[in-house]
């Protein structure tokens, strides 16, 4: 049976016809265009200079662990229940003690006005807005202080290295206490700093210095150097009256001689929640319930530090099984999906933290970016929420997720660092 054919009517052809309106900010334009974290990097690796880039895109040595952080993620098999009414899903989570919107937080990133001049203000403004806890790092570019005031009525958490002049540290956390953080991130995976090998073949020092490479790598990208060149000094904000250079202050976090007295040295003084970021085996997982931390963090430091670490998301729910009816616990390392949250919190995390997935978003479109990520990853949790049959976390349970075996990890992350 032929089809009927006729001419068009006008009518139709003014549906068809209907044109949106051009977006005429190109910042807004590029974000709108970003549909997921992946892209929010395609757009910052374009508009970032390539040592700022790696400096956030890298991982330690051969960038094995952060390869296989990933890999576990999209291992994931899900196994979605039917005939639930998902017409509405609960995504708040409380955490150390708090509220937050989403089961997810900004992670610590040090020299964060390196990737975008806003760094964490842009970082912490938006979290604010969202709901979500921020973390400063000791190694910030901004200061305690101008983070409370940034974002004055959400929660701000402090991490903390524990420097070689006990007294810097005893400093901050005195000050963060005075300005309202309500938790510390006690970070233990750092005796030394890792080899960052892009870092190391880029000539990338911090600050950054003018070279051949910097200025040729600069020229498509002459926004990166205006805002560096025309904005207050890039330092480590929080630890500018210590003395010493950005060198000297970076070599006096890695503290080799770390120990239990300095967590408990730490414990008195902190009024607030008290929780070790870099756990990476049950043993020590065990060891700090029994000196009655409030949390931890299971993390590698995003890779970063020991190539071959364990993978978190794959250590997780093990200690969630053993240690998971006595502390909170958060992870974080290769998260950059909602999904990937989501089958986090099934497996027995309480919360995750985000830190290069925000990065990106930074390096896209400065605080516009950070809302975009979090934005992009808030969506993605409650589809995948909703199209697992779960209407709030505590539905999350493990039977909803599976992890198929890894394969071929170390012969794909010989190939990634030889790209």
């Amino acid at each position: 049976m032929m089809v009927r054919r006729q001419l068009p009517q006008p009518a139709e052809l003014a549906e068809l016809l209907r044109f949106r309106r051009p977006q005429l900010d190109a910042r807004r334009r590029r974000l709108d265009a970003a549909l997921t974290i992946h892209d929010l990097r395609t757009v910052a690796r374009r508009r970032t200079p390539r040592a700022a880039f790696d400096y956030t895109d890298g991982a330690a040595e051969e960038e094995i662990s952060l390869l296989r952080a990933r890999r576990a993620f999209q291992q994931i098999e899900f196994h979605p229940g039917i005939l639930r009414d998902v017409s509405d899903v609960d995504t708040t989570q409380t955490i150390f003690g708090g509220p937050s919107s989403m089961p997810f937080g900004i992670a610590p990133t040090g020299f964060t006005r390196l990737m975008q001049t806003e760094g964490e203000l842009a970082g912490a403004s938006a979290a604010g807005a969202a709901g979500i806890p921020f973390t400063l790092s000791t190694l910030g570019t901004s200061t305690i202080e101008s983070v409370a005031a940034a974002n004055p009525a959400g929660r701000n958490w402090f991490q903390l290295y524990m420097m070689r002049e006990r007294d810097i540290s005893y400093d901050l956390v005195e000050r963060a206490a005075r300005a309202g953080f309500d938790t510390l991130m006690f970070t233990v995976d750092t005796p030394v700093a890792g080899a960052r090998l892009r870092d190391k073949r880029n000539g990338f020092s911090i600050p950054p210095q003018l070279t051949a490479s910097t200025v040729l790598d600069a020229l498509p990208r002459p926004w990166w150097w205006i805002d560096l060149l025309t904005t207050p000094k890039l330092e480590f904000a929080s630890l500018t009256s210590t003395g010493g250079t950005v060198g000297q202050l970076l070599d006096s976090a890695m503290d080799p001689t770390v120990s239990p007295a300095d967590l408990g040295a730490i414990r008195d003084m902190w009024p607030g929640h008290l929780v070790v970021k870099g756990v990476q085996t049950l043993a020590d997982a065990t060891m700090l319930v029994d000196h009655g931390v409030d949390g931890i963090v299971l993390s590698n430091h995003g890779g970063r530090q020991l190539d071959r670490a364990p993978v978190p998301f794959r250590l997780l729910p093990t200690v969630a099984r053993e240690v998971g009816a006595h502390t909170e616990i958060a992870v974080d390392t290769g998260i950059m999906h909602g999904a990937d949250i989501v089958a986090s919190i099934a497996l027995g995390a309480d919360f995750t933290l985000i830190g290069r997935a925000y990065l990106y978003g930074l390096m896209a479109g400065g605080r516009a970016g950070v809302d975009r990520a979090i934005e992009i990853l808030s969506d993605e949790i409650r589809r995948t929420m909703k199209l697992l049959g779960a209407r709030n976390l505590g539905e999350l349970e493990s039977r909803h997720v599976s992890v198929l075996a890894a394969t071929g990890d170390a012969a794909a992350a010989s190939g990634a660092a030889a790209r």
